[in-house]
């Protein structure tokens, strides 16, 4: 249900409206999708277009603050001693479930944006440290790039945003037990 409109208090409530409108976003780039209009954003937070307009010029910034949080996330998990691999792709998988959204934006931006290259980018860096380690201990084919597996991730999203979210998580596991066969040595 959309929160209800706020009276205007001026620049005071910048960071508040902020902060009301990435918490919308997220919740409805979860539910909609990527594409999702604006305007459902805007009434979820309860502030006007304009507001949204001000602190987010564009889709792909207000995404981009979203989904700064997973990639936060991504980037402690592999910083941490004795990640794996399989870690990170647990971790993707589990933000592609709640969020087909973000991967899909990252895996395979419909435009290429400097901004959602740049933010690909740094999902491919954080598995290229597990896949290095993957590959010295002979896991994963000699062959595979962090490119292939933000294809694979891609492909993932793909799938799982067109699958009702309670058929989400057992569908991603039956995928990746597809995708392995491709990937493992």
């Amino acid at each position: 249900m959309p929160a209800e409109r706020r009276p205007n208090r001026g620049p005071s409530a910048a960071a508040g409206n902020r902060a009301a409108l990435v918490a919308a976003a997220r919740e409805v780039f979860a539910t909609a999708g990527y594409d999702a209009p604006l305007s459902a954003v805007a009434r979820q937070a309860g502030v006007g277009q304009g507001s949204l307009y001000r602190h987010f010029p564009d889709r792909i910034s207000l995404a981009l603050a979203v989904f700064e949080d997973s990639i936060a996330e991504l980037e402690a998990l592999a910083a941490a001693p004795g990640t794996t691999l399989d870690d990170l792709l647990a971790l993707i998988t589990e933000q592609t479930v709640a969020s087909t959204a973000f991967i899909t934006m990252v895996s395979v931006p419909a435009r290429p944006d400097p901004r959602l290259l740049a933010m690909r980018d740094r999902v491919a860096k954080l598995l290229e440290g597990g896949l290095a380690r993957a590959r010295e201990a002979g896991l994963v084919r000699a062959d595979l790039t962090a490119d292939d597996l933000v294809l694979a991730v891609g492909m993932l999203a793909g799938v799982l945003s067109k699958v009702p979210a309670a058929d989400r998580l057992p569908t991603a596991g039956r995928l990746w037990s597809l995708l392995r066969q491709g990937i493992e040595a």
